[in-house]
C-alpha cells in the first residue's frame, strides 16, 4: 500500500482487508494443540460490527474504552473496533492489581471495559467499577466474574458491520498508553493517530531493511501488547505491513511449543528472557563444553543449529532485544550460534520509536542509530533529547508534567544517559534518577554494573543500591535452574565461590568508587506477581530497596564477599 504523510494506521488495515481479505493474519491457540485462524478480511469484519455496537451505546466522540487482557487476537480487533468507532484505546497491563485497574479505569473515565484472556480475573475485577459497561472477550475467563456480561461473539453476531472508508484525523488520540511505571502511579501517555502510525510505518521498513527487504514474515506476540513496544513493534507494524502473520502464546507452560509452532523468522524479545533461554540450554550442556564444540569447524555450525532448532528460533532472521540493556557478553554468545541481536531503544513516550541497531550498524554495548525521522542532541550532563515521529503530545490531565518533560524546541526528556560514537551509535551509560551517592559524595551509575554481573551464568537478575553507605552493593536472583538445588550444600558451596570471583572481576574493571562491597543472594526470584518487576521485567529498584532496608545495616556489619539473604 502506498503511503503519504496523511495515511493512518486504520487506512492501512482496511486496505488489506480489501485486497488480501483471504490471507490468515491473526493465529490464536484456543486450547489442545488448537489453533484458530483469523483472515484480513474476518479481522476487519468482525472489528466494524464491534465498533458498529460501540457507536449504539452513544458514547461521545473520542471516548476511551478500555482493554484489560494478555495478548491474543481479539484484542487487536477490539483495539480496531474501538478506532473505527471513533474512540480511544486505553490498555491495561493483565498482571496489574486490582488498585490500578481502578485507577487507570477511573483516571482516563473508561467508558467500558474489554475483559479478555487473563490469569488472574478473580483478584482484579474488584477494580472495576460496577457502573462499568463490560464485554468479554472470546478468551476471557470463564468464571462467575463474567456472567452476564455482553460477549463478543453475541455483539458480532447480532450486529452489521460499519460501513464506509475509517474516520479519523491524525491529530486525534489513538491511545492513552499508561506507562508500568517502576514507581509511583502510572502516567497516561497520550499517543495521536499519526504519531502511532508513523511509528508503525517506521518498524515496518526498518523490518523488512534488516530481513533483506523480505516483508512476509512470521511473529510470536507474547510481549504484553498494552506496553509501547509491542503495540509499536508488533501489532503497528503487522497492520502496516499486511503479510505478518502474527502467532499469539497459549501458556508459559507451552512457550517452546507455541514459538515452534510460530516458526518465527522475526522474534523479538526482553533480556531476561534472552537470558532465560541461554541458561535453559547451559542446563542441559555445560558453558564449557558447548564453547568447545562450538570451536570445531563443521561439528560447530551443526551444534549451533541444533540449540537453535530446540529454542524454535533456527527460521529467526531478525532477532532484536529491548526494554532493558543486555549483556554484550550475551549478544556475543548468540553470535556464535549464529543468531545476531540487534538491540533496539525506545520509550512510551515516543511510541518506542528512536534508536535502532542495523545489520550495518551495530556493537554489543550499544543500541543502534537513530531511526528514520529521528532526531537527537546529547544535553550538556549526558541526557538523551529526542524528537521522533512517533512522539506524544503529553501526559493525561498533567499539563505541568508535560511541559517539564519538553525543551523549548520540542525535544523530549528521555532521562536517560549516553554518548554518540563516531558511526553514531549510541551507548547507554545509565538513568539519571538511578544515579546514587555512597558516603564518600561519589556517583554511582547502577546499570552498567548490573550489565556485567548479568552476564553471569549464574545470575538471572541483579540490583546494584547503597544510597549513603560506604560502597555499592548488589543484590543477585540466581539462576532458575539453580535455585531447586540451593538447599544442597556442595551446590550453594559453589555459587558462593563463583560469585565471590564475579564480584571481583567486576570490581576490577570499575573505578574503586564504585566498587562492590558485597553480592547478595536474593531469597526468592524477582517477579510480576511480588511486585519486584515490572510488567515488561524491569526491576523496580523502589520495591526491593524498600523490601530489604531492615537487613541493610546487618549485611554491612557481616563478613564475606558474598552474603545469602
Amino acid at each position: 500500500m502506498t503511503t503519504s504523510p496523511t495515511t493512518l494506521i486504520l487506512d492501512h488495515a482496511c486496505e488489506h482487508a480489501r485486497t488480501r481479505g483471504g490471507e490468515v493474519y491473526l493465529t490464536q491457540p484456543v486450547g489442545g494443540g488448537k489453533v484458530v485462524d483469523y483472515s484480513w478480511a474476518e479481522v476487519i469484519d468482525q472489528s466494524r460490527r464491534m465498533a458498529a455496537h460501540l457507536q449504539s451505546l452513544g458514547f461521545e466522540r473520542g471516548a476511551r474504552v478500555a482493554i484489560l487482557s494478555k495478548n491474543c487476537a481479539h484484542f487487536i480487533m477490539a483495539e480496531l473496533a474501538i478506532w473505527l468507532g471513533g474512540y480511544t484505546t486505553v490498555a491495561i497491563f493483565p498482571t496489574e492489581t486490582a488498585e490500578t485497574v481502578r485507577y487507570v479505569l477511573e483516571h482516563s473515565e473508561a467508558s467500558l471495559l474489554f475483559v479478555g484472556k487473563l490469569d488472574t480475573w478473580p483478584a482484579q475485577a474488584p477494580g472495576v467499577p460496577a457502573h462499568l459497561p463490560r464485554i468479554a472477550l472470546p478468551l476471557a475467563p470463564h468464571t462467575r466474574d463474567v456472567e452476564g456480561y455482553d460477549t463478543w461473539d453475541s455483539v458480532i453476531g447480532r450486529t452489521a458491520p460499519l460501513a464506509g472508508p475509517p474516520d479519523r484525523r491524525g491529530d486525534e488520540l489513538a491511545m492513552l498508553i499508561y506507562t508500568s511505571g517502576s514507581t509511583g502511579q502510572p502516567k497516561g501517555v497520550m499517543t495521536t493517530f499519526d504519531a502511532f502510525s508513523r511509528a508503525a510505518e517506521g518498524f515496518a521498513a526498518h523490518t523488512a531493511r534488516q530481513s533483506g527487504g523480505r516483508e512476509d514474515h512470521r511473529v510470536l506476540s507474547y510481549l504484553p501488547l498494552a506496553h509501547s513496544f509491542e503495540r509499536s513493534c508488533v501489532e503497528g507494524s503487522s497492520l502496516v505491513s499486511g503479510r505478518v502473520q502474527v502467532f499469539f502464546a497459549e501458556s508459559l507452560d507451552t512457550f517452546i511449543q507455541d514459538i515452534k509452532r510460530a516458526r518465527p523468522t522475526v522474534f523479538i524479545s526482553v533480556p531476561r528472557l534472552w537470558l532465560k533461554f541461554q541458561q535453559g540450554v547451559f542446563a542441559k550442556m555445560p558453558p564449557a563444553k558447548l564453547n568447545r564444540l562450538l570451536g570445531i569447524p563443521l561439528l560447530g555450525r551443526l551444534v549451533a543449529r541444533k540449540v537453535l532448532t530446540g529454542l524454535g528460533l533456527e527460521h529467526v532472521q531478525l532477532a532484536a532485544s529491548g526494554s532493558a540493556p543486555i549483556p554484550p557478553e550475551l549478544i556475543t554468545w548468540y553470535r556464535r550460534l549464529g543468531l545476531s541481536i540487534l538491540e533496539g531503544y525506545g520509550m512510551t513516550e515516543d511510541s518506542s520509536y528512536s534508536f535502532a541497531s542495523t545489520v550495518g550498524a551495530n556493537a554489543p554495548g550499544y543500541v543502534g542509530v537513530a531511526q528514520v525521522g529521528v532526531m537527537y542532541r546529547i544535553a550538556d550532563n549526558g541526557e538523551i533529547l529526542i524528537k521522533s515521529p512517533g512522539q506524544c503530545i503529553g501526559y493525561y490531565k498533567q499539563p505541568e508534567l508535560t511541559r517539564e518533560c519538553f525543551t523549548a524546541d520540542g525535544y523530549f526528556h528521555t532521562g536517560d544517559l549516553g554518548e554518540i560514537d563516531a558511526r553514531g551509535l549510541l551507548k547507554l551509560t545509565g538513568r539519571a534518577k538511578e544515579l546514587f551517592k555512597t558516603s564518600k559524595g561519589k556517583f554511582v551509575a547502577p546499570s552498567p554494573i548490573e550489565n556485567r554481573l548479568n552476564a553471569h551464568p549464574m545470575v538471572e537478575l541483579s540490583m546494584v543500591s547503597g544510597v549513603g553507605q560506604p560502597a555499592a552493593y548488589a543484590i543477585v536472583v540466581v539462576a532458575e535452574t539453580l535455585r531447586p538445588r540451593l538447599s544442597d550444600q556442595a551446590v550453594r558451596a559453589d555459587v558462593t565461590t563463583q560469585l565471590t570471583q564475579l564480584l571481583h572481576d567486576v570490581n576490577r574493571e570499575l573505578p574503586e568508587y564504585e566498587h562492590l562491597r558485597m553480592l547478595v543472594v536474593a531469597r526468592e526470584p524477582w517477579s510480576i506477581e511480588n511486585r519486584c518487576l515490572t510488567p515488561i521485567m524491569k526491576i523496580r529498584r523502589n520495591s526491593i530497596e524498600t523490601a530489604v532496608a531492615p537487613q541493610i545495616e546487618a549485611w554491612y556489619a557481616a563478613q564475606g564477599a558474598v552474603l545469602w539473604a
